[in-house]
């Protein structure tokens, strides 16, 4: 098998394009479908746009459609996405010593643009590729923001020509966070955890009659979460190997066990 090697003449977008171009593929079914869902929950053509490049982020973008389909807060609304997108300052936390010697502007720009999966993409580019610089990140990141505003919009003008039931709004976001939930079964802590948020939403949707009660739940179960890890970390740490009750917490599925 020969190794493909890169073309030195090749313009610096095109071979940015080129990397991003897997990403801006997948984009487009389930950005059109998130532009429709936008259309349906109120959002005009120029709204969603704004919306695709503000926030630009589709769990927190069908979350938005599905919130304001059922009349929640505006509180409620800001506080969920907020700790639904909390996890970037993380990610990018990860990314700041390839960043160093940036310009504020630069960071602004590459902060606003940056989701989970371009974020992986340009680890994996810094972290084994010397020539990849920071511009060349921005521009992957850039790449991405492009095909999905364009889904967005796409997805808006269909929505504009066509009937959308707004239960469908519902089905959807029920079926994505599902789907984000199963990926992540790995562990029995993971699925412990599913099932006290799950057990919390519906105790704090009844006690408070309101959705402030998922930002309760999602708190709560994210801490608790959080001390029964960081426990399970220390005393693997202080024991020097994985008791039994560490293996039936932490192993993912598949993985043997020592």
């Amino acid at each position: 098998m020969t190794k493909l090697v890169p073309n030195p003449n090749e313009s610096a977008w095109r071979r940015n394009f080129g990397i991003s171009f897997p990403l801006d593929i997948s984009y487009i079914s389930i950005g059109i479908a998130c532009g429709i869902l936008l259309h349906a929950a109120g959002f005009n053509t120029f709204n969603t746009i704004l919306v695709s490049l503000l926030v630009f982020s589709g769990g927190v973008q069908f979350l938005i459609a599905s919130m304001l389909t059922i009349n929640s807060p505006l509180l409620t609304i800001v506080l969920m996405l907020f700790f639904l997108e909390l996890r970037y300052a993380l990610l990018g936390s990860s990314l700041s010593k390839y960043l160093h010697g940036q310009s504020i502007l630069f960071m602004f720009l590459f902060s606003c643009s940056m989701n989970d999966e371009n974020y992986a993409v340009n680890y994996l580019k810094f972290s084994t590729d010397k020539k990849f610089t920071p511009r060349d990140a921005l521009q992957i990141e850039h790449w991405t923001l492009l095909f999905w505003t364009l889904s967005n919009f796409v997805g808006s003008v269909v929505g504009s020509a066509v009937k959308i039931d707004l239960t469908v709004v519902h089905f959807a976001l029920t079926a994505l966070f599902l789907f984000m939930i199963v990926m992540q079964v790995k562990s029995l802590l993971k699925v412990m955890i599913a099932f006290l948020a799950a057990f919390l939403a519906i105790f704090f949707l009844v006690l408070t009659k309101s959705t402030l009660g998922l930002v309760c739940a999602t708190l709560i179960a994210s801490f608790v979460g959080f001390l029964i890890d960081n426990y399970l970390r220390r005393r693997r740490i202080k024991t020097h190997h994985k008791s039994r009750l560490i293996k039936m917490f932490k192993n993912p599925a598949g993985t043997p066990k020592e």
